[in-house]
Order: C-alpha cells, then sequence, then structure tokens
C-alpha cells in the first residue's frame, strides 16, 4: 500500500531502539525523510544506517525530551537539515522499575522522573512541534500510550497514570490542531518484547525470593496467556505499522483517537 509519505519529514524521538527504531525503519520504508532524536549517543550513527539501508535522507540528534529548550533547538537542526517537520512520532517513555503491587510499595519520589519523561516530555514536544505544522496547515502526531494507562494496571503505578493522562492531553491537542488540519492520535500497545518490558518484569519479580522468581520467557507466556485473547506477542513492527498509517492521508479522518494494538487485551464494551 502506498501512503503517500515520501520526501515527507518524519521525527520519531525514542527511534534509536524498540518501537521507535521500527517506526523510524518504516517511515523510512515508505520514503519518508526520518529524523532520530533520542538520548542514546548512538542516535546519529543509528539514523545514518537507516539512510544507507533505504536511500532516503536521515538526521540523528541527542534529545533528553524533558528540556523544552532542547527540543526546540531539536525542531531548528531538523528543519535546517530536512526541512519543515510533517509528521512527529513520540516513543519516548520510562517506567519506575519498581513493581506496584500495592502502588505503596513505592515512594512519591518515584513517580517524579516518570511523570517528567512521559508526560512533560509529551508535553514539551507538543509545544516545540506545533507552531511550524499550524503554520503551514499539514500535520499529524502520534503518541505511544498504552493499555496500562486504560485499566488501572498496578503493575507500575507511576507509569500507567502517565499513560492515562496521555490519552487525555492528546484529545485536547486534538481539538485545538483540528481547524489548522494537524492531527493527534495516540496508539497503545500490549504486550511488546521490548526493554521497557524487561524492566517490567524485573519490577515485578524482584520481590520474589530468587528460587521462585520464573524467568523472563515464564512470566511473559503466562500474561500472554491469562490476558492476550490472540495469544501472542505483539511486535515492535506491528505498532510500527499503525502509526505510519495514521500518519498517512489515508487517516485523514482520524484524530483524537486511542487506539489498541494489543493482540485483543483491552475491549471496551
Amino acid at each position: 500500500m502506498d501512503l503517500n509519505l515520501t520526501n515527507q519529514v518524519a521525527v520519531v524521538i525514542g527511534g534509536a531502539s524498540g518501537i521507535g527504531l521500527a517506526t523510524a525503519q518504516a517511515f523510512a520504508a515508505e520514503g519518508a525523510v526520518v529524523a532520530i532524536l533520542d538520548r542514546n549517543p548512538a542516535a546519529a550513527e543509528i539514523a545514518a544506517e537507516i539512510g544507507r539501508e533505504t536511500s532516503v535522507a536521515t538526521y540523528g540528534g541527542i534529545l533528553d525530551a524533558t528540556d523544552f529548550e532542547a527540543v526546540r533547538r531539536a525542531v531548528d537542526d531538523i528543519e535546517a537539515a530536512l526541512g519543515p517537520v510533517v509528521h512527529v512520532a513520540n516513543t519516548a517513555a520510562i517506567g519506575s522499575g519498581k513493581g506496584g503491587f500495592p502502588f505503596w510499595n513505592l515512594q512519591p519520589e518515584d513517580w517524579r522522573a516518570v511523570l517528567g519523561v512521559n508526560i512533560l516530555g509529551a508535553v514539551n514536544i507538543a509545544h516545540a512541534f506545533s507552531p511550524g505544522m499550524v503554520e503551514r496547515r499539514q500535520g499529524s502526531f502520534l503518541f505511544l500510550g498504552s493499555v496500562a494507562g486504560q485499566i488501572g494496571s498496578q503493575t507500575d503505578p507511576p507509569y500507567s497514570a502517565s499513560k492515562a493522562a496521555i490519552l487525555n492531553f492528546v484529545q485536547c491537542m486534538a481539538k485545538d490542531l483540528a481547524p489548522h488540519n494537524v492531527r493527534a492520535n495516540v496508539l497503545n500497545p500490549g504486550m511488546v518484547s521490548t526493554p521497557l518490558q524487561a524492566r517490567v518484569y524485573a519490577g515485578q519479580v524482584a520481590h520474589l525470593p530468587v528460587d521462585q522468581r520464573p524467568s523472563y520467557e515464564e512470566w511473559a507466556a503466562e500474561k500472554i496467556g491469562r490476558l492476550v485473547p490472540l495469544n501472542r506477542w505483539q511486535t515492535p513492527e506491528d505498532i510500527a505499522n499503525m502509526i505510519i498509517f495514521l500518519a498517512s492521508d489515508r487517516a485523514r479522518n482520524v484524530t483524537g483517537q486511542s487506539i489498541n494494538v494489543d493482540g485483543g487485551w483491552v475491549m471496551h464494551w
């Protein structure tokens, strides 16, 4: 399917690994010009490799999304290198690295970094990239949520709460941006085998005696079998495929939506 993304500038925050990397690769495969922003010092090298594989122009830069001035500078740098930004996919997120069950296993201080990256980072990105899109009357935003933000997941309360907040903020964005022909949506992954999922596992089993801890594979298989009707992992590519569809004109009437790619985990009756 030709999504008509050729030569459009797509920025992927958190694009150096996991879902973000799959998203950057998917945009490039569609002919989009791709910028990767990430805390990973290898972001420029990873972007260059995508460029070599797909023959599209790329840009890579180091970014801490909690620093608003740094995000604004990144917008200027990308547009100087590649041209006006059309699509922004924010896939960057962190968890607390600690398990809930109950929530008071954590301390209030454990929330600070999670909310800083997952909420304030998203707000910084929205504020920095929106003005150019509004002026040009063209653009799309995609923010990663999570099924954890929809069901009151106790696994990592700060993470779950931050993802619930993303759903609401993006609805606010979508309403404000719609008159300017700019769209904003949320995509909620289910069980995806990424470094973040591995950290969820580590936090959840940390309280168990060592000889009673399941392996990562055992823990994941049990959780998928119990919660996911399709009974399989979702992959970074599954998520990336939906992200680039939502960026394309084929989704031109889709905005303010929360879309799950979760194997049927969360079903709203």
